[in-house]
């Protein structure tokens, strides 16, 4: 077999979902309902909040944002593997390729560290309710929102430029439905140990710390509620925490077991099981937990819709 380079490779070609046959028309109708359902409820979401003044809280600040960056984070792959359903031939260049896989992963650390700041939000909100207004200013909330951005756009930058010096060999079929790390690595000529070390102590630092600190939080959230006398004083404060540990525990359940080892991979259906949880399942369920269950939301929502429909009558 003859051994080519990385600057000699233009593409890789995708395998994606390998057994779906004729029902390839049926996952491309679901994937793209799955698509639009998790653009609109986000942009939705996002919307509503930004318009309406009510809804300038720190809160509703952080679920705006979370909301922002589900829509760039399933723009990374979902458009592509739409179109890959689509084509015969699924490739995608090199260069496309790590730009792929370095979008998707800052925009997963970034979710990462904005429901890190979301939990220390609703502790201060719940444990120390008298704090809160004077901690929690809308200087703070800028500051927390930009740290999670800025952090998790530099987390993957050591990771793809490893990648990126690997060389490759003539096979390059990637065994996944996007361009990720662990099946890039498994296509490299050289060991990769380095790599797969480096991974590990990464995503182990952003996602186990991140988690971590997160069910510290609630853990000193139930903590406090517990200790509320009224039952409907306690069913307000879970409420207002229920959405945000919901989307926590999918989140972090899927990605955990994905990134969080020390091997290239497992079972490739397992892995392609996991990446549509993270990649699909999660960014579609968040407008869902956070706006069907939120009356103040769902009316901002529809006060949104009726002021975008007036105006398109005028």
């Amino acid at each position: 077999m003859e051994r080519r380079n990385h600057s000699s490779l233009a593409e890789f070609v995708f395998l994606g979902f390998p057994k779906v046959g004729h029902a390839r028309g049926w996952l491309f109708a679901l994937l793209l309902l799955a698509y639009l359902f998790t653009f609109c409820g986000n942009l939705l979401t996002f919307l509503a909040i930004r318009l309406n003044a009510a809804l300038h809280t720190p809160m509703y600040h952080f679920v705006s944002i979370l909301s922002l960056l589900e829509l760039w984070y399933t723009a990374t792959t979902i458009p592509n593997m739409l179109a890959n359903l689509l084509r015969e031939k699924k490739t995608i260049s090199f260069a496309g390729c790590l730009l792929q896989t370095y979008f998707f992963h800052s925009l997963g650390a970034s979710e990462c560290y904005l429901l890190t700041a979301m939990a220390y939000d609703r502790y201060l909100a719940i444990c120390r309710p008298l704090h809160y207004p004077a901690v929690m200013t809308p200087t703070l909330c800028g500051k927390l929102a930009a740290g999670c951005w800025t952090c998790g756009f530099l987390c993957p930058i050591s990771e793809v430029i490893l990648v990126s010096q690997l060389p490759f060999c003539g096979y390059n079929e990637i065994q996944h439905i996007f361009c990720d790390f662990p099946p890039l690595l498994s296509l490299a000529c050289k060991d990769t140990s380095t790599n797969v070390l480096v991974d590990f102590a990464i995503n182990a630092f952003i996602i186990l710390i991140t988690f971590l600190f997160i069910m510290v939080s609630y853990g000193r959230i139930i903590s406090a509620v517990l200790k509320i006398k009224t039952a409907e004083g306690r069913k307000k404060a879970f409420s207002t925490c229920a959405s945000h540990l919901t989307v926590v525990l999918i989140f972090f359940g899927s990605i955990i077991f994905m990134y969080v080892r020390l091997k290239k991979s497992y079972s490739l259906t397992l892995d392609r099981t996991l990446a549509v949880v993270y990649s699909v399942l999660t960014p579609l369920v968040n407008p869902i937990i956070y706006s069907l269950r939120n009356k103040e939301l769902i009316k901002a929502i529809k006060r949104t819709i009726c002021q975008k429909s007036a105006r398109a009558h005028h």
